[in-house]
């Protein structure tokens, strides 16, 4: 069992906070798969990494190749915790594009397809946030009317770090009943524990940071709970198991999030539209390194009951 600490924490009650008491574990990781529904073997990977125990939430993106099966396997296994993937780029939107726009390539019809392209687009302000709001509700909504009972929200290559997106974001889930969301911001300690990531992400994943005091006013006065950060997102695409190994055992007290990508390097992937290709296969096996460390109390996001955020080793 892990030994515990008592802290103080502050409990969201319909946008209002009360001081309370918490038992808290000395630290809580929740392991979450991005792009549940890309295609059916990072379906796959996600299943075999949760039967192993070493997976324990995951995203589904609304309209992707393999969605109906992603969905069909969460509604099959209840233990796994499972968000709704919110995709604003580089995908196919639930709504008709004539209703948003301002979302849309026009030569496709489909979302902008780097990101790159569309933060051009948001920060001159032409992407409006209404139609962020209706789109993201017709995402969350759509898996809900499936049945799932979804834990919480995030976003496609972490588009809700800027406060453009984080809004209407929040507006989206509030109204689908939904109150967690991602924290997309990794801490200075988890990228300091993080050996071998290229120079040009390190320094784009750290300028990114100037946005998190917006974050955490912003969720904090909506009402939402999140966790203390992320963790692997500047390992994408490199994380193996000496990078899990070493951001582990640097992990402080506190919540935090791993956000990883699993999946099978197969015929349907390549044709998928991402990046990551082979680093998939690479981090089915490195995730397994997580049985090695059982003072960890690994949990989904519907084990987040309070904002028990330290903000003391962000």
């Amino acid at each position: 069992m892990p030994s515990l600490i008592i802290i103080p924490v502050r409990l969201h009650r319909c946008g209002r906070r009360t001081q309370s008491w918490y038992t808290h574990p000395v630290s809580r990781l929740i392991v979450n798969a991005d792009d549940f529904g890309l295609t059916s073997g990072v379906n796959r990977a996600i299943l075999e990494l949760h039967g192993a125990g070493v997976l324990t939430s995951a995203t589904l993106m609304a309209r992707a190749t393999a969605s109906a099966e992603a969905i069909a396997m969460a509604r099959a296994t209840p233990s796994l915790g499972v968000g709704c993937h919110v995709v604003l780029v580089d995908g196919d939107p639930v709504l008709p594009p004539h209703e948003i726009p301002t979302l849309i390539d026009r030569r496709t019809g489909r979302f902008h397809p780097t990101l790159g392209a569309f933060l051009q687009r948001l920060l001159t302000g032409r992407i409006l946030a209404a139609e962020i709001e209706a789109e993201a509700a017709a995402q969350l909504s759509l898996l809900q009317a499936q049945g799932l009972a979804l834990t919480h929200m995030d976003t496609h290559k972490h588009v809700h770090m800027f406060p453009a997106v984080l809004r209407p974001v929040l507006r989206a889930a509030a109204s689908g009943g939904i109150r967690r969301i991602r924290n997309p911001f990794e801490p200075a300690w988890s990228l300091n524990a993080t050996p071998g990531a290229p120079w040009l992400r390190r320094t784009q994943v750290h300028l990114l940071r100037r946005f998190l005091p917006a974050f955490d006013r912003i969720v904090d006065s909506a009402g939402f709970t999140t966790t203390d950060g992320v963790i692997g997102v500047l390992a994408t695409g490199t994380l193996d198991a000496a990078t899990v190994d070493s951001v582990l055992r640097n992990m402080p007290h506190g919540t935090w999030e791993l956000v990883t990508h699993p999946g099978y390097n197969d015929d349907n992937l390549a044709r998928a539209r991402t990046r990551l290709l082979a680093s998939r296969e690479a981090e089915l096996e490195a995730l397994l390194i997580l049985r090695q460390f059982p003072e960890i109390e690994f949990i989904s996001f519907m084990g987040l009951h309070s904002n028990a955020r330290l903000k003391t080793s962000r």
